[in-house]
C-alpha cells in the first residue's frame, strides 16, 4: 500500500513545545581566539530558512544538511529539534541541523535524518571554516555543552569526513571514533574513456558490450530518467517492491519499510523540480522485447554542485540477471554524470565488491561523540565498543562472511541501518 505523509508532524515538530524542552531559543556565548563565539539552539525550521539556503548553496557542504532534504525528514518524522546557529562577531558561522531521538534511556542529539544520509558535514560557512583553528577544541565543546545538555544526553554526529575536499572539518578537533564504513568514489572527467582510464578499461569496456549484447539479444533496452513526478513515484514504489524481495531473500531487515521512510523519499522526488542541486532523481533500465516494459534494475542519485551521491539501488532478479543489468545501469549513470560536469561520483559509505571494481578513492568517515550528561558518556562508550567491534569483524573476511551466512539463515535478526 502507497506510503501516507503524516500531514500532522510537521505541526508537531515545528509549533509544539516538547517536553522537558524550552520553547524558546537557548544561547550559549563565549569568547575564543577567533573573537564571540554564540550558539543558539532552535526548535522550529522555518525562523532559519533564509540563512540555513545561503550555507546550503556553498558547494563544500553536504546536501544532506540542505533546507528540502531536513525538511522532508522532519514533516515525515516529526521528532523533536535542536538545530544549533553558531554566529562568530555576530555573523553567521554554522548551522548543525539536528533531532533528538530517545535511544532507550538516552536522548542522542544526530544530524536529522542520519539513519539514511551517506554524506554529514554540518552547515559552515566559508569565513567559518578559514577562521576554526583559532577556536580551540575545548572552547567549542564548552560551548556545544553548555547549548545542548538540556534538549539531550549526547551528541553523535555520524559519516562525517574529517578531511573533504582539501579541507580540514571544523569540528575535528571534538571527540571522535573512525567509523567502520568508509565511502567508495570514482572521480569523473570529461568523458566517459577518460574516467575509466584509471581502472581496468580494457576488461570494464568488454564487460559493458557483453551485458549491451544480452539485453539486446532478448529485445533490447532504454535507460529511463522520467521527470514527471508521477513516474517518478511509480518508479520509487517499483524500487520499494524490489528492495522489500531483495532484502527477504538474503535474510536482512527492510530499511526501507516504514510508511514515513517511504514517505520521505516521496517528498524528495517532490522538492527537486527546477533546481540544480537535486535531492533525488531516479533511473532505471526497463527492458524490451520478451520482457516488454518491465524494470530491471534502478537506482536513485542526488547531486550537489559536481558531487553526486548514489543513494540507494535495486534490481529484479527474475529479469535477465545474467546480463547484471544493475551493473549496467551503473555505467550508464556514471557516464550521464560525467557528461553533465560532475566531478565525483560517490557510491556511498559501505564496502561492498561492486565498489571497489568502480572506485579508485576510500574516504573515512568518522563519528563525533560528545556528551552532554552523565547519561551519555555511557551512550558514547558504548558506541566506541560496538564500532570498535564491527571494524574488527568487517576486518577478518572469514568472521564476517560467517556472520553474513548467519542472517541469511535467519539465526541472527538484529536491525542493521541501511549502510550496514
Amino acid at each position: 500500500m502507497r506510503a501516507q505523509i503524516r500531514h500532522d508532524a510537521m505541526a508537531f515538530a515545528e509549533d509544539l513545545p516538547r517536553e522537558g524542552v524550552a520553547a524558546e531559543p537557548s544561547k550559549a556565548v563565549l569568547d575564543t581566539g577567533a573573537g564571540r563565539l554564540s550558539l543558539t539552539v532552535h526548535h522550529r525550521m522555518a525562523p532559519l530558512e533564509r540563512v540555513w539556503r545561503e550555507l546550503e548553496s556553498d558547494p563544500w557542504n553536504s546536501l544532506h544538511q540542505g533546507y528540502d532534504w531536513c525538511r522532508a525528514w522532519v514533516e515525515t518524522h516529526g521528532h523533536p529539534l535542536a538545530i544549533v546557529e553558531g554566529r562568530l562577531n555576530g555573523e553567521i558561522a554554522f548551522i548543525l541541523p539536528l533531532e533528538v531521538e530517545r535511544h532507550f534511556l538516552v536522548r542522542n542529539a544526530q544530524f536529522i535524518g542520519s539513519a539514511f544520509t551517506n554524506f554529514n558535514s554540518g552547515l559552515y560557512s566559508a569565513a567559518f571554516r578559514r577562521s576554526a583553528a583559532e577556536v580551540s577544541a575545548k572552547d567549542l565543546e564548552t560551548l556545544l555543552v553548555e547549548a545542548l545538555r538540556d534538549h539531550a544526553d549526547l551528541l553523535s554526529l555520524t559519516h562525517m569526513p574529517l578531511d573533504w575536499r582539501g579541507e580540514r572539518h571544523p569540528l575535528a578537533g571534538l571527540p571522535h571514533i573512525l567509523n567502520q564504513n568508509a565511502a567508495f568514489q570514482l572521480p569523473l572527467s570529461a568523458t566517459m574513456e577518460e574516467t575509466i582510464a584509471p581502472l581496468n578499461a580494457k576488461s570494464r569496456r568488454k564487460k559493458y558490450r557483453a551485458q549491451v549484447r544480452k539485453l539486446e539479444t532478448a529485445g533490447g533496452f532504454e535507460h529511463i530518467r522520467p521527470t514527471h513526478v508521477k513516474e517518478q513515484k511509480a518508479l520509487l514504489e517499483l524500487f520499494f517492491q524490489q528492495k522489500a524481495a531483495r532484502f527477504a531473500t538474503v535474510g536482512l531487515p527492510n530499511v526501507f519499510q516504514a510508511a514515513e521512510t517511504q514517505a520521505f523519499f516521496h517528498m524528495l522526488l517532490e522538492r527537486n523540480q527546477g533546481a540544480s542541486d537535486v535531492p533525488l532523481e531516479l533511473h532505471g533500465i526497463r527492458l524490451k522485447g520478451e520482457h516488454e516494459g518491465k524494470i530491471a534494475a534502478i537506482t536513485g542519485l542526488s547531486r550537489k554542485g559536481d558531487h553526486v551521491i548514489c543513494q540507494f539501488g535495486s534490481i529484479d532478479d527474475r529479469l535477465m540477471a545474467e546480463a547484471s543489468p544493475g551493473e549496467l545501469l551503473f555505467w550508464l549513470v556514471i557516464e550521464h554524470s560525467a557528461l553533465d560536469g560532475a566531478a565525483l561520483f560517490d557510491f556511498g559509505i559501505g564496502d561492498q565488491d561492486y565498489k571497489r571494481r568502480w572506485c579508485t578513492m576510500i574516504t573515512d568517515h568518522y563519528d563525533i561523540l560528545l556528551p552532554l550528561r552523565p547519561a551519555g558518556h555511557l551512550a558514547a562508550l558504548t558506541h566506541r565498543s560496538l564500532t570498535r567491534t564491527k571494524t574488527f569483524i568487517k576486518g577478518n573476511p572469514h568472521l564476517y562472511a560467517l556472520i553474513q551466512r548467519l542472517r541469511a539463515q535467519g539465526t541472527l535478526t538484529a536491525p542493521v541501518k541501511s549502510e550496514d
